[in-house]
């Protein structure tokens, strides 16, 4: 008869803990995966949800318009076909419907703040908002699927951030980490919109976060990329702007080139500058904000009666233009309309954004110039249609001041490598004379105010105590083995602190140094906490600048430090990637 052998449940769950030990310190040295790498995944993540959000807030958008008309037909086709009331009903009732819903939403979000992504990701902690942000989603919903003369980037791009700030805030992210997870969801939400993931990139990185250090571009890119492929999983995704290929640019090319430049350059702030006088305008009526919404919907109608290209965000008018399906003696009433009625939504609150309409205005003027250069001196315009690309860059890069951007931005819209050169040319030169007329631009002015009332601390003045993240593991000095274990497979660090009774710091047990005990149970039962601390491991104090802070890092492999104070008492840890995200952001200027 065979007896069964009795097994200790202590030795049973020590064996457990080791081998899951094992596979921990596999992956520490195998995969090396670090704060950084893990801040790409859940970049990634992000990108995923932001595109997600994307997708549903066009359908929904869809759908909505179906209610007002035929969404098969877009929205211009619609308005085309409705008699003149209907012209002018449809985006009242729309613009009236999103004025009774921000209406509601102020009651419903009284006690909460109407921070949006670019305040948290600037001057805030990385907390958007969501029942704020929904309500304004959900009146954008009516304004844009009625006709109003706006973009749906805004939105899109506010609920991928919100949807990064939810996803940061379950995972307990420090402020510098939920800020630059932020920023990934607006990014996904301008690479979502455009199909465009390196220009949502640099958008984030040059327009927001002021700055193109891989610190914070990396995680940026990889959450754009992320929602540009989700994009092409779920949709029929495809280049923006189809256009031909318009050969290689003539030498003779560049003077008219300049010229558009000086020109863009100059109506992107009358653009700019007509918008925030519509606005107050409007805000000078002191109608309800049901009213001044149904009033801006109904000039947008009123124009529309004539020239129903005015309504939606002027993409489906850009793709005719582009084709060359629009005569020229069109554009000159096309872009006043166009301007006239984004002053009206614009001006009347709907919420939405002037990304593409800004676009609509800069294929106008380039075409129109590209076409009268062309009828006074062919071989300075071979191809007008080529001339509005360009336009569009130019008239971006003005309003925006965001160069870069707008040229990644036409180059993956359009795929038109032939257009490079003029691009580029003309982009800086709309930039610089913009900044001449007005250092303002189309996102700038509101951040700058609010930054100005909110002014964040330079980094010489932090403190260390400032980015500490408080209740760091710690075990006791005789902590046993098994409990070394259970504490390294629980939580995701490499150093373990060790603190005696009075919460004094002794020293670090470092994940590498159990290894040699995992082959050796019998061994491993003997081992204490004390018997392999490193009492000799740096330190940095709550008072001590963060400019100090980062040299504690120097000649040590190590993601935290551990914050202890002057009386020997842990007090919590600081991360390098805090730290180095903490540094990027005092570069963070609004343009």
């Amino acid at each position: 008869m065979k007896v069964k052998a009795v097994t200790d449940p202590a030795a049973a769950v020590l064996q457990r803990l080791m081998r899951l030990l094992r596979w921990r310190v596999w992956i520490q040295e195998k995969l090396q995966p670090t704060e950084w790498q893990t801040t790409l995944f859940w970049a990634a993540v992000a990108g995923l949800l932001g595109a997600l959000i994307a997708i549903g807030f066009t359908t929904l958008t869809e759908r909505v318009h179906g209610w007002f008309g035929d969404s098969r037909l877009g929205v211009v086709g619609s308005m085309a076909r409705l008699p003149w009331w209907a012209c002018l009903a449809v985006p009242a009732a729309g613009g009236a419907i999103a004025g009774a819903i921000l209406m509601l939403g102020q009651r419903l979000t009284r006690s909460q703040s109407s921070t949006d992504y670019m305040e948290a990701i600037v001057i805030g902690d990385g907390h958007v908002p969501r029942r704020a942000s929904l309500v304004k989603s959900a009146a954008a919903l009516f304004s844009i699927g009625s006709g109003g003369s706006i973009g749906r980037e805004g939105p899109m791009v506010q609920l991928a951030a919100v949807t990064a700030s939810a996803l940061g805030r379950w995972r307990k992210f420090t402020p510098p980490q939920l800020r630059l997870l932020v920023a990934c969801g607006a990014a996904a939400g301008i690479a979502s919109a455009y199909n465009a993931p390196i220009a949502g990139s640099f958008f984030v990185a040059e327009i927001i976060l002021g700055t193109i250090a891989m610190e914070s571009l990396g995680p940026l890119v990889v959450s754009a990329v992320a929602a540009t492929l989700t994009l092409h999983v779920f949709t029929d995704a495809r280049t923006l702007y189809k256009v031909p290929p318009f050969g290689e640019t003539t030498l003779f090319e560049m003077g008219p080139t300049i010229v558009l430049g000086l020109i863009a350059g100059v109506m992107a702030p009358v653009f700019l500058a007509s918008l925030k006088h519509a606005e107050r305008f409007f805000v000078s009526l002191r109608l309800p904000i049901v009213l001044r919404l149904a009033l801006g919907g109904l000039l947008v109608g009123a124009i529309a009666i004539q020239v129903p290209q005015v309504c939606g965000n002027g993409y489906s008018v850009v793709v005719e233009i582009l084709s060359g399906k629009v005569a020229w003696m069109l554009i000159p009433g096309l872009l006043a309309c166009k301007w006239l009625a984004t002053m009206a939504s614009f001006g009347s609150g709907a919420p939405g954004g002037v990304f593409t309409p800004a676009l609509f205005m800069g294929a106008c003027a380039g075409l129109l110039f590209g076409t009268a250069v062309h009828h006074v001196w062919p071989l300075g315009a071979p191809n007008p249609l080529a001339f509005a690309l360009v336009g569009m860059g130019a008239f971006l890069s003005a309003a925006s001041r965001a160069p870069v951007m707008a040229v990644i931005m036409l180059f993956e819209m359009t795929l038109s490598y032939d257009i490079i050169l003029p691009l580029l040319l003309c982009n800086v030169i709309a930039y610089y004379t913009a900044k001449g007329i007005d250092a303002s631009s189309l996102y700038s002015e509101a951040l700058r105010r609010k930054t100005a009332a909110v002014p964040g601390p330079s980094l010489a003045g932090q403190r260390v105590a400032d980015l500490m993240r408080p209740n760091p593991p710690v075990l006791a000095p005789g902590a046993r083995f098994a409990e070394i274990a259970a504490m390294f497979v629980k939580v995701r660090v490499n150093n373990l602190y060790v603190v005696d009774e009075a919460g004094r710091f002794l020293g670090v047990v470092a994940m590498h140094d159990v290894k040699p005990y995992l082959g050796d149970p019998a061994l491993a039962e003997l081992v204490l906490a004390r018997d392999i601390v490193h009492d000799n491991f740096p330190r940095v104090a709550p008072e001590q600048p963060l400019t100090e802070a980062l040299a504690g890092f120097l000649g040590i492999v190590a993601e935290r430090l551990p914050v202890v104070d002057a009386a020997g008492v842990l007090r919590g840890s600081l991360a390098k990637t805090d730290l180095l995200l903490a540094l990027v952001e005092q570069r963070k200027k609004p343009n």
